[in-house]
């Protein structure tokens, strides 16, 4: 009779170590879950900070490209009419974003057929 107590407590404290088991993994999970959150979380934090710097100083820049045209708009006034002066700054500024775009485009496009 005795050894039936035995294995009924030992039947008893296994189903109470699987059930801690469970639960301590599952707890280990829910724990591992929240460490990717609270990184991804960070991550985007310092992206966010990054890309309004960016922006911050690309604006800035921005400002200060449009003083320069309007620096060689005033300077070629004085050498032709201002409709041609403007005419010569905006066919320039054209001429040369389309090439730094058209370069751009083929960088995709050999970068895409890598991939």
């Amino acid at each position: 009779m005795n050894n039936k107590n035995d294995l009924t407590t030992q039947h008893e404290s296994f189903t109470e170590l699987l059930g801690q088991l469970a639960n301590n993994a599952t707890a280990v999970f829910h724990d591992e879950i929240e460490l990717v959150a609270q990184r991804i979380r960070e991550k985007v934090r310092a992206v966010h900070s990054g890309v309004l710097t960016v922006a911050t100083g690309a604006v800035i820049c921005f400002a200060a490209f449009m003083s320069l045209c309007a620096a060689l708009f005033i300077e070629l006034t004085s050498y032709m009419a201002p409709v041609f002066a403007a005419l010569v700054t905006g066919a320039a500024l054209a001429f040369i974003g389309g090439a730094i775009a058209f370069i751009g485009y083929r960088q995709l496009k050999k970068s895409n057929l890598k991939t």
